[in-house]
């Protein structure tokens, strides 16, 4: 008898403590989602000795680290990949196919974010002409706001355009990018506001840009302690105009008259610096995580892409900024903690895209790497169609590693279009650095389950890409010897860090492979709302604490 009391009360006690649990479990008063632009996996391990408590280590020790995850799709460009964390699935269903593209329908070059149906809010500027139309699909900013009956704020923060633009979506409060050149003005869209918030405008008035600009760049630390990098002066690097050589220190006040004046804090870490100073304005601005409504913030930091694309994975300036970068990423988790509460906020941080070592420097190594010569290209192509067609005015665009047929033309000459789009697939194969070619008939009528080509598959929108999709050799770039690029579906373009961290995520990490998409439906999981309404990822159990 006493056994069963005994049992009993536990019984009672474990209840308890079990609906005190539940009770005290609440959701996020504020999500924050970072993006770090051309941010490589390995950059997390191979400077972790050299990062501080406070910034990337902090979110690796007391977060959920996935340290296999990978894109899925092609290409690995910075609006595809803003696009993709934030909805959940793949250029094949939410629209954003590249950062440009040929459109078939206007027949000409169109840029993802680009509306002139609205104007600028905070200059005189056409930067601001701007909005998330081309977007097919909701993102989790858009479905929270649905969720709670368009309560609550949801904030795009970026110094590019379309890496604050597309991340919240369609329903946004506001989104703000900046508008460098002589402006010096964080700016936003009447697609938004019709004027600025007065946060904004006194932000602007601080002039943060020019306390950056009227300095030298100089490693943080001693140069000769930078010994995971390259040597300062090497071939392998661009410089900026005005320098001899692409080496430290950068005297930015003598530099920036011949590098876009205010534009150049987008090429140096302090552009990242400026970043985190605008979002703890936002956070205080917007009182981000203060009312009974979880808040949505979004921050892409875009200078670690600028550096790397003109300096390299392996460069002292890559590492220097990486290691400025973890000490910004320190001030803005610190202020999270003061402004919203340490148990008030989710925080995820990942990358739009990773970058492939500079090829010159992996030729000079002997490894395999390329330079594909697009105007050769061009022309092997016309020639192609000359000697089976008869013709050379088949093609209208060739971009993106995309064919685009004329198809008019095509069938005005009584061509079948599937025979051409076939016959084109079949000889390209054959130009030096292409590597696998398929036509849009293939991708549409055969299921690539994994592999290469079903990141092209996914990649592969029917309404928007082109007639032949082209993937290149391993280690191929079509720009010039210094700096580097990404793209491709390689996994030197796809493996980049997602780490969840704060309310509702476990500590720990995985080695399970997860896709980029997988992120947007675990968010929309710990908040309890619908994910995105084109999502295709999956739900990552093991980071949500249950």
């Amino acid at each position: 008898m006493k056994k069963i009391i005994l049992l009993s009360i536990l019984s009672i006690i474990t209840l308890l403590a079990c609906k005190a649990q539940e009770k005290k479990a609440t959701k996020p008063k504020l999500v924050v989602g970072i993006v770090v632009d051309q941010m490589r996996y390995d950059y997390l391990t191979r400077f972790a000795d050299r990062y501080g408590a406070d910034g990337f280590n902090r979110l690796l020790q007391n977060g959920f680290s996935l340290e296999n995850a990978h894109f899925n799709y092609i290409p690995t460009y910075t609006a595809v990949g803003h696009t993709s964390v934030f909805t959940g699935t793949t250029p094949s269903n939410h629209g954003i196919i590249s950062n440009n593209w040929y459109d078939k329908k206007t027949k000409k070059s169109i840029y993802c974010v680009d509306d002139n149906t609205y104007n600028t809010v905070g200059n005189d500027g056409t930067y601001g002409q701007k909005s998330p139309h081309r977007l097919y699909t909701t993102t989790i900013a858009d479905q929270l706001h649905l969720a709670q009956n368009m309560k609550g704020k949801t904030i795009g923060i970026s110094i590019k355009d379309r890496s604050a633009i597309l991340p919240v979506g369609h329903t946004a409060n506001g989104a703000y990018w900046y508008d460098g050149g002589n402006y010096n003005t964080w700016i936003t869209s009447t697609f938004y506001m019709d004027k600025l918030p007065k946060w904004v405008t006194d932000f602007n008035t601080n002039n943060k840009a020019d306390e950056y600009l009227n300095t030298t760049w100089e490693t943080l630390y001693d140069i000769n302690t930078y010994t995971k990098s390259r040597a300062d002066n090497n071939i392998f690097e661009g410089k900026f105009k005005g320098q001899e050589t692409p080496t430290f220190p950068k005297k930015l006040k003598d530099l920036r008259a011949k590098n876009g004046n205010f534009s150049l804090i987008k090429a140096i870490p302090a552009g990242n610096t400026f970043t985190v100073d605008f979002a703890k304005a936002a956070i205080i601005g917007e009182n981000l995580g203060k009312s009974e409504f979880t808040d949505f913030l979004t921050v892409s930091f875009s200078s670690t892409d600028y550096v790397g694309h003109k300096y390299g994975v392996s460069a002292i300036e890559t590492e220097d900024t990486y290691l400025r970068l973890d000490k910004d990423l320190a001030n803005l988790f610190q202020f999270l903690d003061t402004q919203v509460g340490k148990d008030n906020y989710t925080l995820f941080l990942t990358a739009d895209h990773a970058a492939v070592h500079v090829p010159a420097y992996l030729q000079s190594l002997k490894i395999p790497a390329h330079y594909l010569d697009i105007k050769k290209f061009r022309t092997f192509i016309l020639e192609t169609t000359k000697k089976y067609f008869n013709s050379e005015e088949l093609i209208e665009n060739v971009s993106n590693y995309q064919i685009f047929l004329d198809k008019k033309k095509i069938e005005s000459l009584g061509l079948n279009v599937n025979d051409v789009a076939q016959k084109l697939a079949d000889e390209v194969i054959n130009f030096d650095g292409v590597y696998k070619a398929v036509t849009a008939r293939t991708l549409q009528t055969t299921h690539f389950s994994d592999g290469i080509l079903n990141s092209l598959q996914n990649g592969y929108n029917q309404k928007l890409s082109g007639d032949v999709l082209m993937i290149p050799n391993p280690a191929t770039l079509i720009s010039g010897r210094t700096g580097t690029s990404h793209g491709s579906g390689y996994s030197y373009d796809t493996h980049v860090p997602i780490i969840f961290y704060g309310n509702g995520i476990k500590k720990g990490s995985s080695t399970k492979k997860y896709e980029i998409i997988d992120i947007a439906p675990t968010i929309s999981n710990l908040l309890k709302i619908e994910a995105p309404n084109g999502t295709s990822g999956k739900i990552i159990d093991e980071v949500l604490k249950k």
